[in-house]
């Protein structure tokens, strides 16, 4: 198969599809217009491609088609709309249609901008197609978020979004990277984010979903995707809708006992909140790409596999290009008001403090904290003692430079920094860097600093470039 055409315009994709007479099949669109099917209608000779489009906005009419649904913005709905849908154009054109003909069904539900609606605007995307003539169907589903500001601009960039979707499927099916790559063209960074990719069906059995959806931070289409202990990737809006988030953030490579003591350290104080109802709280562990101490470039499969030992301990993971933390705290806070805390090491503090951490931040370092503490959202610092040291580093005595003690102590005394105590302490000691060190030596004492079902990871499944030799 070709190379990606990275020139072709919107139109140029609508019309291509168009004009082979191949290739044929429905759109359904609810919440937005018919901006998809408009694109193909637009560009001429559409008669080749639309056996049918559609709009069920009402609800009564939609459950009438459809069946019922608890959420009509929703997975559920879409899966419906691409089952009727698929299911009516191989019945009913098979026979009618050319031999080597394709069929396929394009269906959205979203929520736009409107009158009354001023809510998150997002959605459900996706396509059912056959890739060969006769062939049983693969999806690959989306969930969408619309970043303009008004009803029409959200249309238009769905309609656009729409048509490189069913335009990469087809000709990009064999490089499903290819297809994630192509949904943002002619629309940017800045129109639609797409925080959920799921490829399924028959041709798509190798495909790694979890790959795909870190390709899309890596394509810019997001700037995060999460997953449950499962593996399971989860959609924000979901995940964190009113509840507290507790997220520490980290290389975690690999997790070690004193990332896991961090974390419950910070639970147990964040717990102490009036606000925050412990069995409501989400406990997050972030996987940062673009950490400004990473020393090497990270690949996807050492991510998973960092995501891998983390979910082996329960955890939701995030993984993200989030350098500064008040990115990570505006990315929470768009879809919470709820208390945010966010734990990390005391050893952090040469980065946190860093004014060049901040440069390109047009009010620097204040403007950072600013953006960082400007509501309910509290810092967690946890101590160290590496070996060799006698005295623990706190939140307390940690050293700053000089001109940048007030700003701390402002912090501590107003509770924006609040130290932790380590339920352990002899676990202050362990250095992530020895231990990748060790389990790449193969087994040993590092197994003594990991948490058991991490270490029992690691050599199961030799993560880490885990030496079994």
């Amino acid at each position: 198969m070709a190379a990606r055409d990275t020139e072709l315009t919107t139109d140029q994709k609508a019309l291509a599809i168009n004009l082979d007479k191949f290739k044929f099949g429905s759109i359904v669109e609810i919440g937005a217009g018919q901006e998809v099917a408009r694109r193909f209608f637009s560009v001429g000779a559409a008669a080749g491609t639309v056996a049918k489009t559609m709009s069920a906005y009402d609800m009564a009419v939609s459950d009438d088609i459809y069946g019922p649904v608890d959420r009509y913005v929703s997975r559920a709905r879409l899966m419906q709309m691409l089952d009727k849908e698929f299911s009516q154009v191989v019945n009913r054109l098979t026979d009618v249609r050319p031999r080597n003909s394709t069929f396929f069904a394009y269906a959205a539900t979203v929520t736009a901008r409107s009158f009354k609606q001023q809510n998150e605007c997002h959605g459900w995307v996706g396509i059912r197609a056959q890739f060969h003539p006769g062939a049983a169907p693969s999806d690959i589903v989306l969930h969408v978020r619309m970043l303009d500001q008004d009803n029409a601009q959200q249309a238009d960039a769905l309609g656009i979004l729409g048509v490189n979707l069913i335009h990469a499927a087809f000709y990009y099916h064999n490089r499903p990277e290819d297809i994630i790559d192509s949904l943002r063209d002619e629309l940017g960074t800045d129109r639609i984010e797409v925080d959920v990719v799921h490829f399924s069906g028959p041709y798509f059995e190798e495909v790694d979903n979890r790959r795909m959806n870190v390709q899309l931070i890596r394509s810019w289409l997001t700037r995060a995707v999460i997953f449950n202990p499962d593996g399971n990737v989860v959609v924000p809006g979901e995940l964190f809708f009113r509840k507290p988030v507790l997220v520490i953030r980290g290389l975690f490579k690999p997790v070690t006992k004193v990332n896991a003591d961090m974390m419950l350290a910070g639970q147990q104080q964040f717990d102490k909140l009036a606000a925050v109802d412990h069995d409501d709280t989400v406990s997050l562990a972030e996987v940062t790409m673009s950490s400004p101490t990473a020393a090497d470039e990270t690949d996807d499969a050492d991510l998973l596999e960092r995501a891998d030992l983390l979910a082996a301990l329960g955890y939701t993971v995030m993984i993200s290009d989030y350098v500064r933390f008040f990115r990570l705290r505006a990315y929470l806070r768009r879809y919470t008001q709820k208390p945010i805390g966010i734990v990390l090491s005391v050893r952090d503090f040469g980065t946190l403090f860093d004014e060049k951490y901040y440069e390109g931040v047009e009010g620097g370092i204040l403007e950072a904290f600013g953006k960082l503490f400007p509501d309910n959202t509290q810092v967690y610092v946890y101590p160290s003692r590496r070996d060799g040291e006698t005295e623990t580093t706190t939140l307390h005595n940690v050293q700053v430079p000089g001109h940048l003690r007030h700003l701390l102590a402002h912090l501590v005394e107003n509770g924006k920094l609040q130290a932790v105590e380590p339920t352990d302490e002899s676990w202050l000691h362990i250095d992530a860097g020895e231990v990748l060190h060790g389990v790449r030596q193969g087994r040993g004492a590092w197994e003594e600093a990991v948490p058991a079902p991490v270490a029992e990871t690691i050599i199961q499944r030799r993560l880490l470039g885990f030496d079994r030799d």
